[in-house]
């Protein structure tokens, strides 16, 4: 696992698939998804480092359920008490409760599913608080749960306006050097209103699921990546 300093409060845990991000507030830490699966140790290791002396992780929240943002969850929890969050339609997969339902590949994501895709799934773990879009969490001077359904039907995006900072979870990727629609939706058109709806907002950070973060005019940058869709 790599850390990469985004800004002075934030931080990307980059794995071999995907990655998550740790936001840190003067009085405790904010863990934004939780990883593939096997890195719950990692991870632990992170946040001793990043952390200040007596500052702990308050929260773990899920953009949603594909295990390569939610696999080490059940890790984690063996040494986290922080509650986690998770949107309500995501919530049941992340517990295991029902089969989680599959993508629906477009034909030149084939070869990447196969080549990742086993990464989509991952081990049962709780969840403590279920979300539906519009709350306000306490951290980052309030991050505002954008409910974003299309990537799956309970995916979430966190903006926090004062900081300029906006976590787009799989709706929006990196790669290259460009900025895109995410990777094996569930539904391609309803990710498609959600990229654009995210791409109205203005912020000056923007922080993917899978790829580069985008650290100055992210507003532009989604607004022209919206544009390019069909």
């Amino acid at each position: 696992m790599e850390i990469i300093e985004v800004t002075a409060r934030l931080y990307l845990l980059r794995f071999d698939v995907g990655q998550a991000y740790l936001w840190r507030d003067d009085d405790g830490l904010t863990l934004i998804d939780a990883g593939p699966a096997g890195h719950g140790s990692p991870i632990r290791s992170a946040v001793a480092e990043l952390a200040p002396r007596g500052v702990t992780v308050d929260r773990i929240v899920l953009t949603h359920f594909h295990g390569d943002h939610a696999g080490s969850l059940a890790e984690i929890r063996q040494w986290c008490a922080a509650p986690v969050l998770a949107h309500r339609l995501d919530a049941r997969y992340v517990r295991g409760e029902c089969p989680a339902p599959a993508p629906v590949l477009q034909d030149w994501e084939r070869p990447l599913f196969e080549r990742v895709g086993s990464h989509l799934a991952g081990p049962p773990a709780d969840v403590d608080r279920e979300l539906r879009g519009g709350e306000v969490l306490d951290f980052g001077g309030g991050a505002r749960v954008l409910s974003v359904p299309g990537h799956t039907d309970g995916s979430i995006a966190l903006h926090l306006p004062s900081q300029g900072v906006l976590f787009t979870g799989d709706t929006i990727a990196e790669h290259g050097g460009e900025v895109m629609l995410g990777v094996f939706n569930l539904d391609r058109e309803r990710a498609v209103e959600s990229m654009r709806r995210l791409a109205r907002l203005d912020p000056t950070i923007a922080c993917f699921g899978h790829g580069e973060p985008v650290t100055a005019a992210a507003s532009s940058v989604l607004r022209a990546a919206s544009e390019k869709l069909g």
